[in-house]
């Protein structure tokens, strides 16, 4: 099957960093990366404008990166407590998702997307967790999550 030049415009995890050029299968590139603005298709004219382009992505992500690590030095040592309903066995009614973290995270003022919080799967017992928080695959934190089981 043929291969779908583009120039990445934000780094996207497991295919490359900004401003590279990468081959993805055309409807990956027609359907999500090119409408999404994530990638330019890598015409004549757009690898010509590259270099112009690649000044602008490093700006972008030069300002991006510090506003992570702003983020993420004000996460260090955060720890949020999340009370759940427990049966007798000590499991919870429900469990806790990416969702109940980054609401109870807003509740302290720290806003947070929950597509960065890193869970393998949603917690289903009462206990402290280490939760990390990814930004990039560079910059990650880990953040406290005391689960009460009442």
């Amino acid at each position: 099957m043929a291969q779908l030049k583009v120039i990445l415009t934000q780094d996207i995890d497991r295919l490359g960093r900004a401003g590279e050029i990468v081959q993805v299968k055309p409807g990956y590139g027609r359907n999500y990366l090119l409408p999404r603005g994530l990638a330019l298709t890598a015409t004549r004219g757009n690898l010509a404008e590259l270099e112009h382009q690649r000044r602008i992505i490093a700006k972008r992500q030069a300002a991006l990166v510090a506003e992570q690590k702003k983020q993420a030095t004000a996460l260090e040592g955060v720890a949020v407590s999340i009370p759940r309903k427990k049966g007798k066995d000590g499991k919870l009614f429900g469990s806790v998702t990416t969702k109940d973290i980054a609401e109870a995270l807003a509740a302290q003022n720290i806003e947070l997307d929950r597509k960065l919080i890193q869970l393998s799967e949603p917690i289903k017992a009462a206990g402290t967790f280490q939760v990390n928080v990814r930004f990039s695959a560079d910059i990650s934190v880990e953040i406290k999550v005391n689960v009460i089981g009442i």
